[in-house]
């Protein structure tokens, strides 16, 4: 330390100096300004604006004040920063979408659910809101502790007594140093049912304080989805909820579909909302919106969409509620200051505490009335006995020369008090009629009833408790009003369309361009091999149908893309068209990129333990992985395996793990081996090479082959035929295989190879969408190097686009559907091929 002439320089170490300061500041805005007591529910910001303004007079019962005047009371006094942090803050608790219970009464413009600023505070005015002031009832009866404003001058207090729980009603969010809160609205009536609950039974679980109050209730009403989120937040203190607007689909009478929007999520803003819908919609992200109309007035919210004839507005919402804020998320993190430290709470915590708060607040009340009128009693004590006595007392206050003189006598010869005897000299002469004498007495006997009673309260903690509770009956009668969002148990998906959509056989289509749609299975009647087909679909004069899927409407779709992404659907999500419809985009109903090409679909009823998913690329690259690693897919896909470079995912199988598997490639080639030759490997392995490839060569499909099964390949120029299994050696992985069939000029390359029993039909679908469906068992059955036979008819122009197998039509084995995809399209190859080791993973 060195001295100067002026003055002394401390030495300090900065480190130390920071870290003590910064948690000073941490300290500080964790305390007095981002979180609010659990007591009260309130932040300092917004305790002052109330008792600034029960300071002031501006009750519910008075006239509005303006703004400006309640802001400068506020700063001025009790809270030294911006005059427009403080204004927004009051601002916010007059808007009805923003707290469930305003605590302010504004008059004037304060803000709009579309994000409207509130007017200037100049012209705005504010008084307290009716349920405000049960938060500062009693405040006058040393039911609650003051502390020093900011400069010394003033008192203020430190928390509220809180006549209903604020904490959870009106919710609370803000952002402190290193924490937020984040805490729900929700009704008045549960809630105060829960502390009477909790006032019962102190060992009431969650689960069951949870058939008192089910779940958040916000302002702006909307759905919540389910209840494992709220039970989660309630049960630790952290959770989230799925938040849905109220959506309901209008038919109108030619037939077109309306959705209209009646309530919104908490805290979504509806302007934005609406430029979002236009956006998607003039984007092309979502198909079929015609119009979009803002029709909200003073009798409530509705928003207007209006769908095309031929597009189902069901789809049309899910695709709004994945897309916009139509549905969000409410991340819930319920921190509050319990003796001014941050804590996390659970439901039954928070109870707690301001059960607690309220009994500390009764019985400072209590004590408070009991001295109150233990004063008065001893008053009347004093005029008792005056009255008694009232001659000698006359006597000796005429006989007295001085005021003082006449007090001394009184107390020395009654044995009054000093403020028993001042009652006496200041005790007016009528009081001395008879009828004023039985008032007195009259009077006296009931203060030491009550006295009697309030000592009877304070020794008695049932009888606190009793009273916290009829006084928050009497709040919950005045002031609840009903449940305004609706809590959906179960997953909303299966309320709403699993479980009232019939489960039936289906057949799903997509487009090489990404149409999608559903249909009836029945809607293929079986024919003849060799004939013309029929119209599966209209397409576009570039587009073809290139996956064909025979499905449930309740099993589960995982779509495998060309970049290794799986996305996933139910079947019934799928929109059902007519037969020669072309559907919906598939980018309207998953989450896939627009580069990105659906290569492969699996078909699922659930998702086994014992089962795999055996991968193939383009380039030969084989993988096996768990299915159970799959069934968690999020609506932004899952990456289902690692890519070389140029090399596309082509096929997917769902195995037991102890099959045997067939590839064939472009050029007729195809090798055989056993599942068990590829060892498991997680999500986003490469995999290992399974077929070694010529120049220009590509793999177009892979299957499982059983012994009793053949197995049938196409051509693109409508060629095919069976080959039984048993002409095909069982090889390790690695090798260039043997050929399946012979590639010429007239029957073209192979598009296709499918493993077959015999007992299914096939259906055949070329680039221009026609389909023919026959049974397999007419198909010629040839060796392997045969050329096959003529399957379907069709113009020099067209190819054999998609080849997939179905059960047969007239069987009842409806559980043995199987997902079959097709692989088209010629794509480069690499410059380079693999390493001559198969063993090494890639």
């Amino acid at each position: 330390m060195a001295e100067t002439p002026n003055h002394r320089v401390s030495e300090v170490n900065l480190n130390k100096e920071m870290r003590d300061s910064f948690l000073d500041y941490a300290m500080s805005v964790i305390v007095s300004r981002a979180l609010p007591d659990v007591r009260d529910g309130l932040k300092p910001v917004h305790r002052r604006i109330l008792y600034a303004m029960n300071d002031l007079g501006m009750t519910s019962d008075k006239a509005h004040k303006k703004s400006a005047r309640i802001v400068g009371e506020v700063i001025g006094k009790y809270h030294p920063h911006g005059d427009s942090a403080v204004y927004f803050t009051m601002v916010r608790m007059a808007q009805d979408f923003s707290y469930r219970n305003m605590l302010v009464d504004g008059h004037g413009n304060f803000g709009s659910v579309d994000g409207d600023m509130a007017a200037a505070m100049r012209y705005t005015e504010a008084r307290m809101s009716r349920i405000s002031m049960e938060l500062l009832r009693d405040i006058n009866k040393d039911t609650i502790d003051y502390t020093e404003n900011y400069d010394g001058s003033e008192k203020e207090p430190v928390i509220l007594p809180a006549r209903f729980p604020n904490l959870l009603v009106n919710g609370s969010s803000g952002i402190a140093v290193g924490m937020a809160t984040n805490i729900p609205t929700h009704h008045l009536g549960e809630v105060i049912d829960g502390v009477l609950a909790l006032s019962h039974d102190p060992d009431i679980t969650i689960q069951e304080l949870m058939e008192y109050i089910p779940g958040p209730d916000f302002p702006t009403a909307g759905m919540i989805i389910g209840r494992s989120g709220i039970r989660r937040a309630y049960e630790s203190g952290r959770g989230s909820i799925t938040v849905r607007a109220r959506v309901d689909i209008e038919e109108k009478n030619n037939g077109k579909e309306t959705i209209i929007i009646t309530e919104l999520p908490y805290q979504v803003n509806k302007a934005r909302l609406i430029e979002r819908i236009a956006e998607l919609a003039r984007e092309k992200k979502i198909d079929g919106i015609t119009d979009l109309n803002d029709e909200s007035d003073r009798s409530g919210m509705r928003i207007v969409i209006e769908v095309r004839r031929d597009i189902s507005a069901s789809v049309v919402v899910n695709n709004l509620y994945k897309m916009t804020a139509l549905q969000t998320t409410f991340g819930i993190n319920m921190l509050a200051l319990v003796d001014k430290h941050p804590r996390i709470l659970n439901l039954k915590q928070i109870l707690y505490y301001y059960l607690e708060h309220q009994k500390v607040v009764i019985r400072r009340r209590t004590e408070f009335e009991l001295r109150k009128a233990e004063a008065r009693a001893h008053i009347l004590e004093g005029l008792r006995i005056a009255l008694y006595n009232i001659d000698a007392v006359i006597a000796l206050i005429r006989g007295s020369k001085t005021t003082e003189a006449a007090k001394e006598g009184l107390m020395t010869q009654f044995s009054l008090s000093d403020k028993q005897a001042q009652a006496i000299l200041d005790m007016r002469l009528q009081r001395l009629t008879g009828l004023e004498r039985e008032k007195i007495e009259e009077e006296y006997q009931n203060l030491m009833t009550l006295i009697h009673d309030l000592k009877a309260i304070l020794a008695d903690e049932e009888r606190i408790l009793q009273i916290i509770r009829e006084e928050l009956e009497e709040i919950k009668n005045k002031y609840a009003d009903k449940r305004r969002t609706e809590i959906l148990t179960g997953d909303l998906v299966s309320i709403e369309d699993e479980d009232l959509i019939p489960e039936e056989e289906v057949a799903i289509t997509l487009t090489k361009k990404g149409y999608i749609k559903r249909l009836p299975l029945s809607t293929y009647r079986s024919q003849r091999r060799g004939g013309r087909g029929v119209q599966g679909m209209s397409t576009h004069e570039d587009d073809f149908v290139e996956h064909l899927v025979a499905t449930s409407t309740h099993d589960t779709l995982l779509f495998f893309t060309n970049t290794g992404k799986v996305y996933r659907a139910k079947g019934y999500e799928i929109p059902e068209y007519g037969r020669t419809a072309k559907g919906i985009p598939i980018i309207n109903l998953l989450g896939i990129e627009s580069q990105e090409q659906v290569n492969a679909v699996i078909n699922l009823s659930e998702f086994g333990d014992n089962n795999y998913l055996f991968f193939t690329t383009k380039y030969g690259v084989v993988k096996r992985t768990t299915l159970s690693q799959f069934e968690k897919i999020r609506q932004s896909g899952l990456r289902a395996v690692e890519l070389r470079e140029n090399d596309e995912l082509i096929a997917v199988q769902m195995t037991d793990g102890a099959k045997k598997i067939i590839i064939a490639t472009k050029e007729g080639q195809s090798i055989y081996f056993k599942e068990t030759d590829i060892r498991v490997m997680g999500r986003t392995a490469a995999g290992v090479r399974g077929i070694r490839l010529r120049e220009h060569d590509e793999v177009i499909g892979m299957d499982i082959l059983e012994d009793n099964e053949k197995v049938l390949v196409v051509t693109e120029k409508g060629y095919g035929k069976q080959t039984s299994a048993d002409q095909y050696p069982l090889r390790g992985r690695g090798g260039m295989g043997v050929k399946t069939v012979s590639i010429t000029e007239k029957n073209g390359a192979l598009v296709a190879m499918k493993t077959v029993i015999g007992d299914e039909d096939l259906m055949l679908i070329t680039n221009n969408g026609v389909l023919i469906r026959f049974e397999v068992n007419t198909v010629s059955q040839t060796g392997r190097s045969a050329m096959g036979v003529k399957l379907i008819r069709i113009d020099e122009s067209e190819k054999v686009a998609t080849v997939a197998k179905v059960p047969k039509e007239d069987e009842e084995l409806v559980e043995q559907k199987v997902a079959d995809e097709a692989q088209v399209l010629t794509t480069e190859v690499p410059d380079e091929s693999f390493e001559d080791n198969p063993d090494e993973d890639i």
